[in-house]
């Protein structure tokens, strides 16, 4: 039995005997988009797939997380009516394409009044949230660069050294045959300079996109693109961008993850000293940040199936558990921390998110402590830690005593967690995040709560099938 088999197997038995005995305090759920069109053709946009995919992921966490007959209902959550203390989302603003994205999502809230007459709220009982929101990062899906929206500066450095190496331009070298091949397939879009390994993730997507979407007359068959070239593309886009955005000997290049990290660790924090007032964090982003910090967690060096990008609507979490069978939140001796994963958006009863061990530990749940002290070894919690940590001194690091006043296009992101994350750290998340992220966000977030987002000016103001898109399974999480 192979490794991923024996890992999945033994997670899944220990889930099972597991979720009786324990209560989850609270989740932090990082969501990669769903099914879009080609990246070399901006402005990306979700499409009808993307939008099922995400609708699915967002029915399977509302009966995970929220239904009433779930072993792992999020202790205390408001299941109906949505406690607006209990839960933060947060994705990118100024997105044209997710400014109209909101479905319908079933009649939820009736009032009956003294004189008997019910009430039904308007637009099919939607609920209003306040959505915290990030301005830099828009567009980021539309250019071909990984780093391209990063305003870290070592970590742009640090990618480009890779761009440097000897073991790039080694496959630079020995798959340009296989770039040129495709020229007939592409030409309409790439140009035959363009046709190599340095543009090996983009090519793959223009293909994999026309291959879901395209018709035979408008896209025809080719000997030329066999199941095994798109596989081998496959294989030589995840290490293009998985180098891109991880190296274990320059760890400031996983910039991404490391802010990542820092939100998970201020949310989850933030579950425990509130009490349990804040309970579900729910937040997209790029499969940028889910690949550094794959490397940073120590899961791409136990199995290198880590070390591929996720496929569309992928998710994974954080959970806050305990077995402590009292009320309330427990003392932190009693909480540990179970990270969970699902690859693609075929997510439900026959394909379920599972447990994996982080840090190279070798159970699939840690001690509070433990995980907060391994986290701290790379997350990024603070605006002064990041531009320490990217050798930034310009805009938002040009002063310590200037750095959250708004003077600057990049101080007035916003907090990616609504939890009190500085504005540096917010940036680099939302620099981070997809085009199509916030339409993705709303669907997934509407399923699971049954509302509707609104910017919170708004809300001040008011007083909230088959998978057909899922990746080859070559150098994919084997989920």
């Amino acid at each position: 039995m192979s490794f991923i088999s024996t890992l999945t197997v033994v997670a899944s038995l220990l889930l099972a005997d597991l979720v009786n005995a324990e209560r989850v305090l609270g989740v932090y759920i990082f969501q990669r988009h769903g099914d879009r069109t080609a990246k070399a053709w901006p402005p990306t946009k979700l499409t009808s797939l993307g939008y099922s995919q995400e609708y699915r992921t967002g029915s399977f966490f509302h009966d995970r997380y929220i239904s009433d007959n779930s072993s792992y209902q999020i202790d205390g959550i408001s299941t109906d009516i949505v406690n607006l203390a209990q839960v933060t989302a947060s994705a990118p603003q100024d997105d044209d394409s997710c400014k109209a994205s909101t479905p319908p999502v079933g009649s939820i809230a009736t009032d009956t009044l003294r004189n008997g007459s019910t009430i039904q709220s308007p637009l099919n009982g939607y609920q209003l949230i306040p959505m915290s929101d990030v301005r830099s990062g828009s567009g980021s899906e539309d250019n071909t660069w990984l780093q391209s929206t990063s305003s870290c500066s070592k970590a742009k450095f640090s990618s480009n050294n890779y761009l440097n190496s000897k073991s790039y331009h080694d496959l630079l070298s020995t798959t340009r045959g296989l770039y040129q091949s495709l020229e007939p397939l592409v030409n309409q879009t790439f140009n035959p300079s363009e046709l190599s390994y340095k543009n090996a993730y983009t090519i793959w997507d223009l293909l994999y996109v026309a291959l879901i979407h395209n018709s035979t007359a408008s896209f025809p068959s080719s000997a030329a693109l066999t199941d095994t070239v798109m596989q081998e593309l496959l294989v030589l886009g995840n290490e293009h961008e998985f180098n891109l955005a991880y190296n274990i000997s320059d760890p400031i290049r996983a910039v991404a993850g490391m802010t990542l990290a820092g939100e998970v660790l201020t949310a989850l924090n933030e579950t425990i000293t509130s009490g349990g007032e804040s309970k579900l964090n729910v937040q997209f982003g790029a499969y940028a940040s889910f690949l550094s910090y794959f490397g940073l967690a120590g899961l791409s060096s136990a199995n290198a199936n880590f070390t591929g990008i996720p496929s569309y609507a992928s998710s994974m979490a954080w959970e806050l558990v305990t077995n402590d069978e009292g009320t309330g939140m427990p003392p932190t001796s009693d909480i540990r921390v179970r990270f969970v994963f699902h690859n693609g958006s075929d997510i439900g009863d026959s394909a379920k998110l599972l447990a994996y061990p982080l840090f190279g530990q070798s159970t699939i749940e840690l001690p509070w402590s433990q995980f907060v002290d391994k986290t701290n070894e790379f997350a990024i919690t603070s605006q002064q830690q990041w531009c320490d940590a990217c050798g930034n001194s310009t805009g938002i690091c040009a002063s310590s005593s200037g750095a959250g006043d708004g003077s600057s296009s990049a101080s007035s992101v916003g907090s990616c967690s609504g939890r009190g994350m500085s504005l540096g750290v917010a940036g680099v998340i939302g620099a981070l995040v997809t085009l199509g992220v916030l339409v993705g966000l709303l669907i997934l977030s509407m399923v699971i709560f049954g509302l509707r987002f609104v910017p919170k000016s708004a809300v001040a103001g008011i007083h909230r099938g088959s998978d057909a898109s899922t990746a080859p399974a070559i150098k994919t999480i084997a989920a």
